[in-house]
């Protein structure tokens, strides 16, 4: 992978990561790592079926092996859900299962071995009962309810959860500007295709683990893998009935997120065991039970209609996106409970007239919930490689059709860089086609509060509420600091707290981190600046130690600095984006359908990298894992049954892999983040499939409307004739 380095940057020279002699070192705490005195391990009885009654349960023999402390049931615990912003799914299942995977039973046990060995000794009788897979066949007029009594569970988001047109629905939005249907009526064309894109596993290297153990003045403590732990304890407490003030969630590293650890299960289950044993309880899940039974991206199906005018003017377009949700909507944080947060796409198109629905459906399947760019993987496959279909009808160019209908800028500027660093204009050696696609993401909000501590020594504590979960956050935090002091890294030292001490903060997630941590951090860099000067600090480096000294013995208790960002009261900063685009070219064999991928380009405007190693790194992971969205992987499920459940058989591409990448960074705009920053971590994640699509097609004539890209899927249209 190569790297075009923009001119100018503010932060020039390398990083070294805050957390990174941790972590090479060994020592790094992560979840799993954690242990107390008097330890329990956790285990669970999954459902084998992925729609059934409940008839029986027998925990006898379970219970009287020896080393188990208890085996807890939904009849046990009560009717207790968890979920994120609609809590539906059941801490343990009570009458009924909806999807294979789902707990029935809990069991604490004095090892692994024999906690595992207790639950496989556990009876479950089922009545298995009609399933139901496909989303469209769940709301059509006569189906069955697949949760007959939503009215039992909470919805924790400010305000009712809004209503939906069919009660299999988890969530439902419909957006309308314009006039679509007059338009549609008089156009001079209209083109209209579906698209389809499978389920995806989040994949982080690091499955998830949990401790939970209750202290002697009824706290409860929870080390876990979540990426947001205040949101795990408000969670918590609405599953559980404490109050907040009564549940830590401790700090611990994070190994690999991407969306899908904002979401915990087994913490619920262990704070029932927890309970019941009077004993810390630890679970730690194996890949294939991650895989199985927690969210993954949800399957989708989008239909889109298009009206152009003679000039080659987007008219109108009207949407329709039905995710399959799977059997549960608590994975999804958002008031619509849809994995995007509205229904029309934030694209980087003037659309004068649109008609847009979103659906999140039920179905007796691995519930789906948010994973790196939450639907934008599914939503910029079908409008960029339905915009393609349009400009290869009409004969227009696709870098020029797109130029002609944004209403944006910078959107121009990228696509105009685009054709100079991919050699646009230049036609491609014969037998290779090129693809492109555009888009844009925001950059992340939100409100969050930092900690600035003068220690003896001249030094400086920044304590914080975000976890590390791999995307240089505290790095970049210390760098913002630094730079706005003028005093070296060495100086600076960050901490990451845990709920009961750090200041509220939502998590990493949406690409915020930077954005909200670094401007709440320059904050309070104000206020101790200010401090500072009156002990004689007058902005150099040599007059640094001596002030903050002096500041930090001034009292009994060293003093602290709170700063404090909400996104949402700064003029601009909602309507920041990103902008990108890819550029693809590929040669097809038509004898065996591989597609190879002579070289990829991406252009991106960035803004200010304050962490330029780490902004690298997230872009091309960013690429990687849209790469193989686009090409390797899919969970393929039968019958409610994921059946490549290991990564022998879900394609996860590595290195090897991969083909030329180039990425070429505009950072000559600035965005709301410290020195102008914006963001980088699911900027590039979803445009990567259309743009390979579309090259395969512009190569050999195959137009492929569903991901991945496979050399069978090819194959099979080249050998209906579907190629040129």
């Amino acid at each position: 992978m190569t790297m075009i380095a923009p001119a100018r940057t503010a932060f020039a020279s390398d990083e070294l990561r805050v957390e990174g002699r941790a972590k090479v070192s060994g020592a790094a705490a992560y979840a799993a790592d954690a242990a107390r005195p008097g330890m329990l391990w956790a285990a669970f009885v999954s459902s084998p079926v992925p729609h059934a009654r409940i008839v029986a349960i027998d925990v006898k023999a379970a219970r009287e092996m020896p080393g188990v402390h208890a085996v807890l049931t939904g009849a046990d615990i009560g009717e207790h859900y968890l979920g994120r912003a609609l809590f539906d799914w059941p801490v343990l299942a009570g009458d009924v299962v909806r999807f294979i995977g789902q707990y029935v039973v809990a069991v604490a046990a004095e090892t692994r071995e024999a906690a595992q060995a207790a639950a496989q000794a556990v009876d479950v009788q089922y009545d298995e009962l009609p399933a139901i897979f496909d989303p469209e066949e769940a709301i059509a007029a006569n189906a069955p309810l697949i949760h007959p009594h939503p009215e039992r569970y909470p919805f924790i988001i400010p305000g009712k959860r809004s209503p939906v047109p069919h009660p299999n629905m988890q969530g439902y939005l419909s957006e309308t500007h314009g006039d679509p249907d007059a338009v549609f009526a008089s156009a001079y064309r209209v083109f209209e295709h579906t698209f389809s894109t499978p389920r995806y596993f989040g994949a982080a290297i690091e499955p998830r683990a949990t401790m939970v153990w209750i202290d002697e003045r009824g706290i409860v403590h929870v080390y876990s893998t979540n990426k947001s732990p205040f949101a795990l304890r408000k969670q918590l407490s609405i599953a559980t009935g404490l109050p907040v003030e009564s549940i830590v969630v401790e700090q611990a590293y994070i190994g690999g997120d991407f969306g899908a650890k904002g979401l915990s299960v087994d913490e619920f289950a262990c704070y029932f065991l927890a309970r019941a044993t009077n004993r810390p309880i630890k679970a730690v899940r194996s890949y294939l039970d991650d895989m199985r039974s927690t969210n993954v991206r949800h399957a989708s199906r989008i239909s889109l209609k298009t009206a152009i005018t003679r000039d080659g003017k987007i008219a109108a377009m009207n949407g329709r996106i039905v995710f399959n949700g799977g059997a549960f909507g608590a994975g999804k944080p958002i008031p619509t409970v849809l994995p995007a947060a509205h229904a029309f796409p934030a694209l980087p198109y003037h659309i004068p007239n649109a008609s847009w629905e979103a659906m999140s459906v039920y179905t007796h399947t691995v519930p789906g919930g948010h994973v790196r760019a939450p639907g934008e993987t599914q939503i910029l496959f079908a409008v960029e490689s339905h915009l393609d279909i349009i400009i290869r009808e009409i004969g227009a160019d696709p870098i020029a059709f797109r130029i002609a209908n944004t209403g944006e800028r910078r959107m121009v500027d990228v696509l105009e860089r685009m054709r100079e660093e991919s050699n646009w204009n230049h036609p491609p050696e014969p037998g290779r086609g090129r693809g492109i696609s555009g888009f844009k993401r925001h950059v992340g909000a939100g409100k969050t509060s930092v900690k600035l501590i003068a220690r003896p020594g001249g030094t400086i504590e920044i304590q914080t509420g975000i976890v590390d979960q791999g995307g240089g956050n505290l790095t970049a935090v210390q760098r913002v600091v630094s730079a706005q002091l003028g005093i070296e890294r060495e100086r600076i030292h960050m901490v990451h707290k845990g709920t009961d001490e750090a200041g509220e903060d939502p998590g990493a997630g949406g690409s915020r981190g930077t954005h909200i941590v670094g401007n709440s951090a320059l904050n309070a860099v104000e206020a101790l600046s200010a401090a500072l000067r009156a002990r004689g600090w007058n902005g150099a480096a040599a007059t640094w130690p001596d002030a903050v000294d002096a500041l930090a013995r001034a009292s009994a208790t060293p003093p602290e600095f709170i700063g404090a960002y909400d996104s949402s009261k700064v003029p601009g900063a909602g309507d920041a984006n990103n902008y990108a685009a890819y550029a693809v070219e590929v040669a097809v064999d038509r004898e065996t359908g591989v597609v190879d991928i002579k070289q990829i380009t991406f252009v991106a405007d960035t803004g200010t990298m304050i962490n330029p190693v780490a902004f690298r790194g997230q872009v091309d992971g960013g690429f990687m894992f849209g790469f193989g969205h686009a090409m390797t992987e899919e969970l393929i499920v039968e019958e409610g049954r994921i059946v490549n459940l290991s990564l022998a058989d879900y394609k996860l591409p590595s290195m090897r892999d991969i083909p030329p990448f180039r990425a070429v960074l505009m950072d000559d705009e600035a965005g709301p983040g410290p020195f102008g920053g914006k963001s980088a971590g699911e900027l590039n994640t979803g445009g990567l499939g259309p743009a390979i699509s579309n090259a395969v097609f512009d190569a050999c004539g195959v137009r492929l409307t569903q991901l991945p890209i496979t050399a069978e899927r090819v194959l099979a249209l080249l050998s209906a004739g579907n190629g040129h």
